[in-house]
């Protein structure tokens, strides 16, 4: 009995699905199902999948709506335990789903896995080792751009990154699906965030190996589109996720946060784009479900916070490892 679907979301990603549908038939040991959420593509994308995989279960929306609503329409018609939440843009080494379905099993108190992922253009280097958060309020890749010796131990992480990641599908029910607010971009730690308030682990599970391209379907790392977007779904992260009283605990942090991206991302040409975002996200804040604030959760939010501050120091090193450590070891 098929144990996880493998979910691809897909928005004009014809050039990707040959070698993401060939990488996964060559998968052995697991029975699996693999459904495709197409998001209105125009690249004839479906007509692609429908010609050389007619056998594969396809939903077309209509138009794009976004990462979440389309996950989501994948998670809601899947009937197995375990879903596994693919980018078109990948290509998945051998037992990457046995290693991601055993890790889960091996572990009831986890929520998701997320898998170790490989730069594809520069296979020697990280890509992500799970997703971390900080008390800046800065959201990042944990091991991008490291090598591919490092992060070779399982490991508990703030959240699983959702472009090559397993969930325990009964968990949504309890917590809240992918927030469709979000459409693209911290959707996945929003749901790691929610998952780790109610008590569940998230982890990474080194086994599993991907190589992925990287901003496949929004074409490169920085534009105007992704900086506001993910500026706004900051503001709709914390405000959801943190009470009162732990959001004023962390203003100070996130205030330096903003201003220090906010010169950033200025140097770059985006600095109206990204406070665009902070101002949309403040002004429809209210808009988002805000996650009800339980006692019996008190315990998880003094850990969650403990991660913040965590996650900030493994950023701190991983940043001077970069930018000191690394060029002094050519």
């Amino acid at each position: 009995m098929e144990k996880v679907t493998i979910i691809i979301p897909n928005y004009n990603g014809k050039k990707f699905m040959e070698g993401c549908m060939a990488a996964l038939e060559g998968q052995a040991g697991l029975d699996f199902k693999v459904l495709l959420v197409d998001n209105g593509s125009a690249d004839g994308s479906l007509e692609y999948i429908r010609e050389h995989y007619p056998e594969l279960e396809v939903i077309a929306l209509d138009k794009n709506y976004g990462f979440s609503r389309a996950v989501n329409e994948g998670i809601r018609a899947a009937e197995t335990p375990y879903v596994i939440l693919l980018n078109n843009d990948t290509k998945v080494r051998p037992g990457y789903v046995a290693a991601l379905v055993r890790m889960m099993d091996e572990h009831p108190e986890a929520f998701s896995a997320s898998a170790r992922m490989i730069q594809m253009h520069h296979p020697e280097l990280l890509d992500d080792a799970g997703d971390q958060y900080t008390i800046l309020g800065w959201a990042f890749q944990r091991g991008v751009a490291h090598s591919t010796k490092r992060y070779r131990k399982p490991a508990r992480v703030f959240s699983a990154c959702a472009g090559a990641a397993i969930y325990r599908r009964s968990v949504f029910e309890k917590i809240g699906y992918f927030d469709e607010k979000h459409f693209a971009y911290l959707e996945d730690l929003d749901v790691g965030y929610r998952a780790r308030i109610h008590g569940w682990q998230n982890l990474y599970c080194p086994d599993a190996e991907v190589e992925h391209v990287g901003s496949g379907t929004s074409g490169s790392k920085y534009n105007k589109f992704k900086v506001r977007l993910a500026a706004r779904n900051n503001v709709y992260l914390n405000y959801k996720n943190m009470p009162v009283l732990q959001f004023a605990l962390n203003f100070p942090t996130l205030l330096i946060g903003c201003l220090i991206k906010m010169r950033f991302f200025k140097k770059r040409g985006f600095g109206e784009d990204y406070k665009e975002g902070l101002l949309e996200g403040w002004s429809t804040r209210k808009e988002c479900r805000k996650v009800p604030f339980s006692f019996r959760h008190l315990w998880n939010y003094f850990c969650i916070q403990a991660r913040l501050a965590a996650g900030t120091f493994i950023y701190a090193y991983e940043f001077l490892h970069r930018k000191l450590i690394k060029p002094a070891e050519k």
